[in-house]
């Protein structure tokens, strides 16, 4: 026989939690209140009783020692400041008068004013240091002095004695409020767990079914299986739920893909501004080169040192396009060798090797030079003597094989794992802006979008020892009708 469905299950719940709080709430916050009441005092007590503890040694051995050393010739009145002392400790009398209840005001009391008589005998003790009375008349005013001093300790005492007794009161108190309370806790939550025993083992066996429903779909949905859906929920509040949860795994597959597409888009958005920053002194040192070479009446390396600059930035702008045909991308880092080598003269060699079926191939572009520069600047400037650069391409079963090797400084184990330890990072992980003069930038840059533009795993690959360095990637042949957007390069 079908189930039927609970008619409303929040119902049911409110009305077992409202029982449930009545009977516990009230006596628990009546039962706090007075705890703290009397915790508050019993704090207050345990700070008087520290003041008063404080001050006996200060009257009793502080201020008799300073007068007998005034007396004796040791310090003077002025500097024993006794007056400043009598005064302090005044003060925390009247806080402590101003603190105390009445059991213990009078012993307070009477400290005061038995301080009012200490600070005469101590102005006796500075007029007969100034009269230059005998030493025997103040030692006298001393001896009366230590006696009042003990009696304001006595008085003290008394009232740390008074202190506690108050303490032990309140502390007597609060264990019989503890007890009482304790006691109507336990009998009202056994009346109460007896009122809704019945009402809560028919709701749990309904939640714990719904819930158990909704779990195995939804750890489904978060295993990547959104194609799940919640079916048969009997109770009423978890069918609304069981309909939520489907919107939201419709939503989630649908965001999803966006997200997908957004996140692509924005790297690549990220990577044009960094791709689009022109390094200045590349441009400085190139035309020093050019009116150096014109200054020495040199028409025809100035031409071809004109035209190289001139490919390498029309083909670096290329109308905004992130695609170009292959050769293009080679006519680029060619121009860029040529400059270059005009520049290094017998420090640099190139080579250029491509297969001759690559003309109507697109490439993503900028992805040889900065290999190129890398392996210039720190391969073959960093080796005496030079050496010579290699570009290799080549196709085969459907994709391009690029290659740029040296045989330059090279590297040693350590740089070369930190140089692999820059690459393969997420699309999350795109450098910014602020990074570009870091090591290693320009090899992070194209790793990242050879494996955004191609939708690959894996981008560049370094193998290096201390006989140079080769840097390689593969990607698959496209051509033209392969693009159907406006990032592509005419040709």
């Amino acid at each position: 026989m079908r189930r039927r469905p609970i008619t409303s299950l929040s119902g049911q719940v409110r009305l077992s939690v409202w029982t449930i709080t009545t009977l516990l709430a009230v006596p628990v916050i009546v039962s706090l209140v007075v705890m703290f009441i009397y915790a508050a005092n019993y704090q207050g007590i345990i700070h008087r009783m520290s003041q008063a503890s404080a001050l006996k040694p200060r009257v009793e051995t502080e201020i008799p020692e300073r007068l007998f050393s005034v007396i004796a010739g040791r310090m003077s009145y002025s500097e024993s400041e006794i007056d400043e002392l009598v005064e302090d400790i005044d003060r925390s009398l009247d806080d402590l008068l101003n603190e105390t209840s009445e059991d213990g005001q009078l012993m307070l009391t009477v400290a005061r004013r038995t301080m009012d008589t200490l600070s005469q005998y101590t102005h006796q003790v500075e007029d007969g240091m100034a009269t230059r009375r005998p030493i025997d008349e103040m030692e006298v005013v001393v001896d009366e002095v230590r006696g009042v001093c003990a009696l304001v300790g006595d008085m003290l005492e008394a009232f740390v004695s008074t202190e506690i007794a108050s303490a032990a009161d309140i502390n007597a108190r609060l264990r019989l409020v503890f007890l009482v309370s304790a006691g109507a806790e336990v009998l009202l939550l056994l009346m109460s767990l007896w009122r809704t025993r019945l009402a809560t083992r028919r709701l749990t066996r309904a939640i714990a079914k719904a819930i158990d429903d909704l779990e195995s779909i939804v750890r489904r949905l978060a295993g990547g299986q959104l194609q799940e859906r919640v079916t048969g929920i009997e109770v009423q509040e978890m069918q609304e739920l069981a309909e939520q949860i489907n919107v939201m795994a419709n939503r989630l597959e649908t965001l999803i893909q966006q997200i997908r597409l957004e996140q692509v888009n924005l790297a690549k958005s990220e990577l044009r501004t960094l791709q689009a920053q022109i390094n200045p002194h590349f441009l400085y040192n190139t035309l020093d080169t050019i009116i150096w070479q014109a200054e020495s009446g040199k028409a025809d390396e100035v031409i071809r040192l004109t035209r190289s600059l001139s490919d390498f930035f029309r083909i670096l702008l290329s109308a905004g396009a992130d695609w170009i045909p292959v050769e293009q991308e080679i006519r680029h880092v060619t121009a860029y060798l040529r400059i270059q080598k005009t520049r290094y003269r017998d420090i640099l060699d190139y080579s250029v090797e491509t297969p001759e079926d690559v003309g109507d191939i697109y490439m993503v572009k900028l992805l040889l030079q900065p290999l190129v520069e890398n392996a210039l600047y720190h391969g073959i400037k960093a080796k005496r003597g030079g050496g010579l650069i290699r570009i290799r391409v080549e196709m085969e079963e459907g994709r391009l094989h690029f290659s740029v090797s040296d045989n330059g400084k090279g590297m040693d184990d350590e740089t070369l794992e930190r140089v692999r330890g820059l690459l393969g990072r997420t699309l999350t992980e795109v450098p910014t802006v602020q990074e570009t003069g870091t090591e290693g930038f320009g090899l992070r840059n194209v790793d990242m979008r050879i494996r955004l533009y191609y939708q690959q795993a894996e981008g560049l690959k370094v193998e290096a020892d201390r006989s140079g360095t080769c840097i390689s990637f593969s990607v698959p042949v496209k051509k033209r009708e392969d693009f159907n957007d406006e990032s592509v390069s005419g040709g």
